[in-house]
């Protein structure tokens, strides 16, 4: 069954719209959720390139397409076909698309697209019983295939973002801690070339202080 649907606008992960009724009847809810805006955050962070992903959590599944600006994505049972989650998504696309694509860049607040709750409840009754008829033509469907689709777990796909987040902040570190190094060493060239031609400005100094003295004098 679709136990979660949420749409997301990939630049920034900020959230569009989501299935209001989803997550009543689910244990821990809420951490799937977190789970999902996480995802969220790594897309728009540029951590996962493909456009099509199966990332298991548990005894569920999250399955999300991105087409142009926006990822859909929705959680089912792990016994669900994944042909049909996919087709699931594909509907939704198509609808969110067409009332609200150009919207959607202009978006700035989240859920700013809330009233499409009611097309994600009305499809999403289409697509929970598995066998009918319409699902059975769907799940027949030669042309849609989804076995190239990768699956991943969802701790490794969360767990490169943290990884890649801890590599830039390390980076950014190293570089901050370079400029500095950079100025310290500056800093004691400086101190070093004073230190060096000082005494050598100060006799100077003192013998065109004499000569001027003299000539006065004279």
């Amino acid at each position: 069954m679709v136990k979660l649907t949420m749409i997301a606008r990939v630049i920034d992960g900020l959230p569009l719209a989501e299935g209001l009724d989803d997550g009543r009847d689910l244990t821990d809810a809420e951490m799937y959720k977190q789970q999902v805006k996480a995802l969220f955050k790594n897309l728009s962070k540029g951590h996962n390139e493909a456009s099509r992903m199966s990332v298991e959590t548990g005894p569920y599944v999250f399955h999300y397409i991105i087409e142009g600006r926006v990822c859909y994505l929705t959680m089912c049972d792990r016994s669900y076909p994944k042909k049909l989650a996919f087709q699931y998504l594909e509907d939704l696309k198509n609808e969110f698309e067409r009332v609200n694509g150009a919207q959607i860049e202009t978006a700035a607040r989240p859920y700013a697209f809330i009233k499409f709750d009611t097309f994600i409840q009305k499809t999403k009754k289409l697509y929970q019983d598995t066998r009918t008829q319409r699902n059975i033509s769907k799940l027949n469907d030669e042309l849609y295939e989804v076995h190239q689709i990768m699956t991943r777990n969802v701790q490794e796909v969360l767990g490169v973002g943290e990884k890649l987040d801890q590599v830039s902040q390390m980076s950014s570190r190293l570089t901050s801690e370079s400029r500095i190094y950079a100025d310290k060493a500056r800093d004691l060239n400086r101190q070093a070339l004073i230190r060096k031609w000082a005494p050598v400005a100060i006799v100077l100094g003192v013998v065109f202080l004499l000569f001027w003295v003299k000539a006065k004098l004279w």
